[in-house]
């Protein structure tokens, strides 16, 4: 504990290890890429699925 770098320096060498990013890459980490096609798919099932109940009563 008392031989490690602070936290602040940590961090800023492991972004400075990192390759930069490749061009037209818009999410580095694959959990975020999946959490945000998830959402992105669970909005439009709910939209599809209210517009039928709507239809359905119409």
């Amino acid at each position: 504990m008392f031989y490690r770098k602070p936290l602040e320096e940590r961090i800023a060498d492991r972004v400075a290890a990192r390759r930069p990013l490749e061009e037209g890459k818009t999410f580095e980490h694959g959990p975020a890429k999946f959490v945000f096609v998830s959402l992105i798919v669970a909005v439009v099932v709910m939209h599809v699925v209210g517009v039928a109940i709507v239809m359905a009563f119409a």
